[in-house]
């Protein structure tokens, strides 16, 4: 079977790289094309963009020639890494042109038509697709992924919403490479905590809320819990690590919160979908776990590793939970929302 081919938008970045390494082989897609500013524009990947992964770029970007990011040759399914400054107008010009844009950027993830997608969290979701194009008059379609540490959260929490989840309060220790390269001055990060990332707890709390949230036709229910963030930028190279409160409308126990966790499965791992992990959460038993050091780059980078479950002398439980900010909270899953896209049929 011929693989479908793809492009990246916003390729010489950091996301883009990670997209470039992370499709480097896949089953399914084809890296094709690459997009990136005008003055990178008619050029070789490798004269366009310094490699900053490690090793060198993969002869499947190498040999590509950069294109303007302009709808026209781009293949139908394009992965956008695009700053935030610019991705609105081009995301939306791509889409309006008939092609398939799944986005890392945050411009579209809280329109009311536009799916930000977990798939093992809220495949239905991908409904909202069809109302997106006959509103805007598209013929083709922008789906989002979430905020990196919005997906470590909500993957942790997508398990226990069978439990009636009515708070939430979390604390996030975000790893350095969520802010691109060259990404925090050393002088202010080494040795200290900066507890301030713009925008951050604010896309926490909405995007949580909307991904557990219920499909209503034209829109999206929220999720009725309240969730409050606090975040941190702390001196790890890769994993975000967040620490959760929660309570609960029913009284699970630690059995049952256990259980919740090792079992979780959704559409990804029913459909087999190549960039799935078997169980997308993970439980870790030792006291001391996970470690972003220990445990970040085990299963792909696709995994969310849980551990500390404990009560909670103020809401009902708490744990720790971690996940690869630039693998599954960026690049991997956008490449498996666009996985779930296919097997939805909404390629052509």
């Amino acid at each position: 079977m011929s693989k479908i081919e793809v492009g990246i938008l916003g390729a010489t970045g950091m996301v883009g790289q990670h997209f470039i390494k992370f499709l480097e082989g896949h089953p399914l897609f084809e890296l094709a094309w690459l997009g990136a500013s005008e003055r990178s524009a008619g050029k070789r990947y490798t004269e366009a963009a310094k490699w900053h992964l490690g090793g060198s770029a993969p002869e499947s970007a190498a040999r590509l020639t950069v294109s303007d990011s302009k709808p026209g040759n781009a293949p139908k399914l394009v992965f956008s890494a695009m700053d935030a400054s610019v991705a609105t107008e081009i995301e939306q010009a791509f889409a309006a042109a008939g092609h398939m844009v799944v986005s890392n950027s945050k411009n579209h993830r809280m329109d009311h038509d536009v799916p930000l997608i977990v798939p093992e969290i809220n495949a239905d979701h991908l409904k909202l697709i069809a109302g997106q194009q006959a509103g805007r008059g598209w013929k083709g379609a922008v789906v989002t992924n979430p905020n990196c540490s919005t997906i470590v959260l909500t993957m942790a929490l997508a398990p226990l919403v069978q439990f009636g989840i009515t708070k939430v309060v979390t604390t996030t220790l975000q790893a350095v490479s969520g802010a691109g390269y060259p990404g925090v001055p050393s002088m202010d990060i080494l040795g200290n905590v900066i507890p301030y990332i713009g925008g951050e707890e604010e896309k926490i709390q909405e995007e949580t809320q909307k991904i557990l949230g219920t499909f209503a036709g034209n829109h999206i229910a929220p999720l009725a819990a309240k969730v409050s963030a606090h975040c941190n930028r702390v001196a790890v190279i890769d994993g975000h690590t967040v620490t959760v409160s929660v309570e609960f409308s029913s009284q699970p126990t630690e059995a049952d919160l256990r259980n919740a966790f090792e079992t979780f499965q959704g559409v990804p791992q029913q459909r087999k979908l190549p960039s799935a992990p078997k169980f997308p959460v993970q439980y870790l038993a030792e006291q001391d776990r996970p470690q972003p050091r220990k445990d970040v780059e085990r299963e792909r980078g696709m995994v969310t590793f849980v551990g500390r479950l404990r009560k909670c002398p103020v809401f009902d439980w708490k744990f720790v939970a971690l996940g690869h900010n630039t693998v599954r909270g960026a690049a991997g899953a956008a490449v498996l929302n666009a996985e779930l896209i296919h097997s939805e049929g909404l390629l052509g």
